[in-house]
């Protein structure tokens, strides 16, 4: 989730529409400006006993971002506790149980996002040698309850783990139990923007098969191959889901500002603290009648951080994010922009990618996508077949689209190499939950604890 950044000196108070179509509107860049941004949480464990360690504890979260310094990174603090890192990489922050993620830098091609991800590692296991933890590359946390995992000490934490179980019964399990991997990706045009989001929204099923990865829960098989993909199902049905309305006639930037002001608010920050407003309406917000801050009106930052509250599988900002991947090792955390670039920054590929999905109808989308927490690339697809078939197809198209690209690495190689472990995926139709959980009924015999060998 993200990390405010309290930097900003200009945050005018926001007087009209214009103000909040904006953020959209002014995301809008030149095809040789659209950059590649990638994000990536990991699990942290203490190797002696495999306990998630808590923010404060020697050794502990707090410790492993400060031993980050060593490598350039500078602390930002909330309420005076570190709560993330930022540096030439981007910024390496804390998710409600300790999740360590990155958010890296925008770049300009897959050569240099990877060996951004192989720096980040390097660094982040360096720093774990130093104080006895490792970090474990899943979806979901394989064997801790709820109340086994800490709470990092940051205020809109707080506002939402009260808010949560209000409106869905694993919104605690998404905060604390779960990782992801997800791509932000730039937009040209306004109609750019809504062919790619409706592209991109169509075939997240497909990214959340191709990396599911969470098939325990508290030690035991769970039934599902993505459970982390599930939980969204039941978290908060006025903020996530597959948004009927992007397929409709007329969706851009003004319905995009629509459904925002109708997701319910977490929080307002002020002097250095969240304000609890979970629940509360944006609207009445902007008429100044919030009753936890009456009279006042929202500023611009208060645009922007109600923006990062809606989780839908692909959501909007100044740039579109991918969200529908379960968390993984280092190889995959490669792969997923390698994917979304390839079929949505091509425009042959972009055009092929939405004829494969153009005609589904919302109903199939929404089986397919309730379909693939379960059966991943065994899922059933509109007009017959398995997701498994679809997915041949998407990574030829996004090998082309990579090729078309031309953006050659240090070795003279360009860019289709990072899909590499997609069509290992495919070819055997064995996704990687698949072969955690032959591990787990094979040579591990049941014993759950050997997933920590099985990490980065």
């Amino acid at each position: 989730m993200s990390t405010r950044d309290t930097s900003a000196t200009d945050d005018p108070i926001i007087e009209s529409r214009d103000q909040l179509i904006a953020p959209m509107a002014n995301g809008e860049k030149p095809k040789a400006d659209w950059r590649i941004g990638t994000e990536h949480e990991k699990l942290v464990f203490r190797t002696k006993d495999h306990a998630a360690p808590s923010h404060g504890e020697p050794g502990g979260i707090r410790d492993i971002l400060l031993s980050l310094k060593q490598f350039g990174w500078e602390p930002v603090e909330e309420g005076g506790e570190i709560i993330a890192m930022r540096g030439k990489d981007g910024t390496v922050s804390l998710e409600p149980a300790g999740q360590l993620e990155l958010s890296g830098a925008p770049l300009e091609n897959l050569h240099e996002t990877c060996n951004e991800t192989g720096r980040h590692l390097a660094q982040v296991k360096a720093v774990g040698s130093e104080h006895g933890v490792g970090f474990l590359g899943l979806g979901m946390w394989p064997d801790k309850t709820r109340e086994e995992l800490p709470i990092m000490p940051k205020g809109r934490y707080a506002i939402m783990m009260r808010h949560m179980p209000r409106v869905g019964n694993l919104g605690l399990d998404m905060m604390l139990r779960t990782c992801t991997i997800q791509v932000n990706l730039d937009y040209g045009s306004e109609a750019d923007m809504v062919k790619k989001f409706r592209t991109g929204l169509a075939l997240q099923p497909l990214a959340t098969a191709l990396f599911a990865n969470s098939p325990f829960t508290e030690g035991k098989p769970n039934g599902y191959l993505s459970y982390r993909s599930h939980i969204w199902s039941d978290t908060d049905p006025h903020r996530t889901g597959m948004l009927p309305f992007v397929f409709e006639d007329g969706f851009g930037y003004e319905r995009w500002t629509d459904y925002m002001l109708d997701v319910p608010m977490y929080f307002v920050f002020r002097d250095g603290k969240y304000i609890d407003a979970a629940g509360l309406s944006f609207r009445d917000f902007l008429e100044g009648k919030l009753e936890v801050l009456p009279g006042e009106k929202p500023t611009q930052s208060d645009w922007w951080d109600h923006l990062s509250t809606a989780f839908p599988e692909v959501r909007l900002k100044s740039f579109l994010e991918m969200r529908g991947a379960d968390g993984g090792p280092w190889s995959r955390i490669c792969a997923l922009p390698a994917l979304w670039v390839g079929l949505l920054y091509d425009e042959e590929a972009l055009d092929a990618a939405w004829d494969l999905v153009k005609d589904w109808s919302m109903e199939e989308r929404e089986a397919l996508r309730n379909a693939v927490p379960k059966l991943a690339l065994g899922a059933p697809v509109p007009g017959g077949g398995r997701l498994q078939d679809v997915a041949k197809d998407a990574l030829a198209i996004a090998r082309k689209g990579l090729s078309n690209r031309a953006r050659l690495g240090a070795s003279g190689d360009n860019e289709t190499g990072f899909l590499e472990t997609l069509d290992e995926i495919v070819a055997s139709g064995k996704v990687p939950a698949q072969r955690l959980l032959d591990k787990y009924y094979g040579e591990w015999n049941g014993d759950i604890s050997r997933v920590y060998k099985y990490s980065f």
